[in-house]
């Protein structure tokens, strides 16, 4: 494939990627109504490691050999716990929250992943990225200017529902560290194959699985819809990072934000009832704009294009 395709099959994926996770968090809100996130999540995790497992089965690339050994054992747990606090957390978040708002607030997850790089495994962290961080922290408190109070109130409400989404954004980072230095022995599909099969048994004690049973042609579409984005998400997102550089890919995939906001607004306008309104005013969007400048500055303050051959 010729460097210009590369560029251009890159792009598609991350777009694709963007529109899944920008419309996931609006499909999920609409889900909570009938499921609570414990059991959405034991669902979304139960699909994906039925159809990850079965792929690497057909496809002959389950892992070989112990997976269990040393080190690794206790990187597995961190991802593992890492990525259900994640699914969780931001569900127990958006339950508190709107979409938009959701998405705007998890961003913050690859600034901790970029300062996890920096402590953890001694990264090289460049001007430019300090630089994005402070847009992206400046963002937000822009984004929230008439809501501030409600950060100090992390027990009731909005507020409370912004600080679990920013502990969404730290296990979160704590799995993609773990998944990082997992590297060196494992595959990324292997990694989140044993962590989507750790998660059914982890999780079944605070889900409801017969909760399924109860719900109509909306909730179980509205599931199903939940479990595929996953699914298409992460796949999409996988072949991007082969075929386009990390940092670019990163750089695109911080438009997202602005993808929910966007579908909110649309199914707001169709639905009222289905999907609150995010309560943004002009600032708040100009806010939600810094969060991405500054997400994206930092992706790639970090690397240096590499010239089309």
């Amino acid at each position: 494939m010729s460097a210009k395709r590369d560029w251009v099959y890159g792009l598609s994926l991350t777009l694709a990627t963007v529109a899944c996770w920008g419309v996931l968090p609006v499909a999920l809100k609409a889900l909570l109504v009938y499921m609570d996130p414990w059991t959405i999540t034991w669902y979304r995790f139960l699909a994906a490691a039925l159809v990850l497992g079965g792929w690497l089965l057909v496809t002959g690339g389950l892992p070989r050999g112990r997976l269990t050994v040393g080190t690794v054992t206790g990187l597995l747990a961190i991802a593992v716990l890492g990525l259900i606090g994640n699914y969780v957390l931001y569900l127990l978040g958006l339950d508190f929250v709107e979409p938009g708002t959701a998405q705007v607030v998890i961003q913050l997850a690859p600034m901790f992943l970029l300062l996890g790089g920096l402590f953890v495994f001694h990264e090289p962290f460049r001007g430019r990225q300090w630089l994005g961080i402070g847009v992206l922290v400046a963002g937000l408190l822009v984004f929230f200017h008439d809501r501030l109070g409600l950060l100090a109130s992390p027990r009731a409400g909005a507020g409370r529902g912004v600080w679990l989404i920013i502990a969404a954004a730290v296990t979160w980072a704590a799995y993609g560290l773990a998944q990082k230095r997992l590297g060196r022995h494992l595959s990324p599909s292997h990694v989140l194959l044993v962590v989507y099969v750790a998660a059914v048994p982890l999780l079944l004690p605070a889900a409801d699985p017969a909760a399924l049973l109860e719900l109509n042609g909306a909730g179980l579409a509205l599931l199903a819809f939940a479990s595929v984005n996953t699914l298409v998400a992460y796949g999409c997102f996988a072949e991007a990072m082969k075929a386009w550089e990390a940092a670019r890919v990163s750089a695109v995939l911080a438009v997202t934000p602005l993808a929910t906001l966007a579908t909110v607004a649309v199914v707001h306008g169709w639905a009222p009832t289905l999907v609150p309104a995010d309560p943004v005013d002009a600032l708040s969007l100009f806010g939600a704009g810094m969060v991405v400048a500054g997400s994206a500055t930092a992706a790639l303050g970090g690397s240096r294009p590499v010239a089309a051959e």
